[in-house]
């Protein structure tokens, strides 16, 4: 009898006809917008559709110790002024700043380390270099000074800048070494390479650190790059704009991942100590997890395999990684080193 009617009332109803039809549209088009991996209407998801999610693969990290900190120094910085910079090292140390480098010198040093006798000292950088810089200049850091250091090239050089875009040169490269032979036998790390922008007369960016590189003693390179969080969960690291490099290339691909927080650049603070940094989601927990390829450090443990999207920058999740406690020396590698430069 019920199907008698609904029979009855699908024939003479319009308005019968025309909901069925609509709830089957809209039926057929949350299932076609899932399968295509598109963001659905938390009212047309299935509750247990967040238990389906495969959980984000976690990034295989080393936890090693940096003895190197670099970092820009206070006041303008130009060509014909010089530039400051601000090392602090766990060790004593030498800094050579090579004003006007050649792009395909330090490329060439770079794969020099990687494939034959390492960089440990001031003077295999130099033979690495070959002459192709226009002024060098050392100065001896004693362990964890953090006093400034002015380098500036000779007036009487006369140079003003470094050409047109896109430049053959780099403007200024900190090399940071350490200098007792018995420090490089206890540490992986033996050098850090800093390329750093200096304004001058044709190209007025103000000053900043392009690239930062780590080379170990096994002939390895990784790129140090910055964490990015929000600015409502106490501070944030931005990216270097100078991974838009004026330069024409860029010595290596993804080669170090998230290992300069904004936690490492503070001396003597522990990500611990931080006050809230709180995961952007649940707000309760700390934040504990970097999004990778995004880099925001921004959620928690619990938080993390409920999302495909970051919850900042909307970025598609590949992988994470955990943020572990510790010294503001201690950082994270990746596990897979570049073992090539572009």
């Amino acid at each position: 009898m019920a199907a008698v009617f609904l029979v009855t009332l699908y024939e003479y109803s319009p308005l019968f006809y025309i909901s069925v039809v609509s709830l089957c549209f809209v039926v057929t088009a949350a299932m076609v917008l899932g399968w295509f991996g598109f963001d659905v209407p938390v009212i047309l998801r299935s509750s247990d559709e967040t238990e389906s999610n495969l959980p984000t693969p976690e990034k295989q990290m080393v936890q090693v110790t940096n003895p190197f900190a670099l970092e820009m120094g206070s006041g303008a910085a130009s060509v014909t002024d010089g530039a400051s910079v601000r090392p602090c090292c766990l060790e004593p140390c030498v800094l050579s700043c090579f004003w006007g480098c050649e792009v395909s010198a330090l490329q060439g040093a770079l794969q020099a380390h990687m494939r034959g006798p390492r960089l440990r000292t001031p003077r295999h950088f130099q033979e690495a270099l070959h002459l192709r810089y226009q002024h060098c200049q050392s100065f001896c850091i004693s362990s964890e000074d953090s006093e400034e250091r002015h380098t500036q090239i000779p007036a009487d050089r006369r140079i003003t800048d470094f050409g047109p875009l896109p430049r053959e040169r780099y403007p200024l490269v900190a090399v940071l070494t350490l200098a007792e032979p018995e420090a490089r036998n206890t540490y992986n790390l033996v050098a850090s390479v800093t390329v750093i922008h200096v304004p001058d007369d044709k190209y007025s960016l103000s000053a900043r650190l392009l690239f930062q590189y780590l080379l170990t003693s096994q002939g390895n390179m990784y790129e140090l790059k910055p964490l990015f969080m929000s600015a409502d969960t106490g501070g944030a690291s931005g990216p270097p704009d100078s991974e838009q490099s004026t330069t024409p290339s860029e010595p290596t691909e993804e080669a170090r991942r998230v290992e300069q927080s904004p936690v490492l650049e503070e001396e003597g603070e522990h990500w611990s100590e931080g006050t809230g940094r709180d995961c952007v989601v649940c707000q309760n927990a700390a934040v504990n997890r970097v999004l990778l390829p995004c880099r925001h450090a921004c959620v928690c443990d619990g938080c993390v395999s409920h999302f495909q999207h970051c919850p900042i920058c909307r970025a598609f999740v590949l992988e994470s990684f955990t943020l572990t406690q510790g010294p503001a020396a201690d950082q994270l590698l990746h596990t897979e080193p570049v073992n090539d430069i572009q």
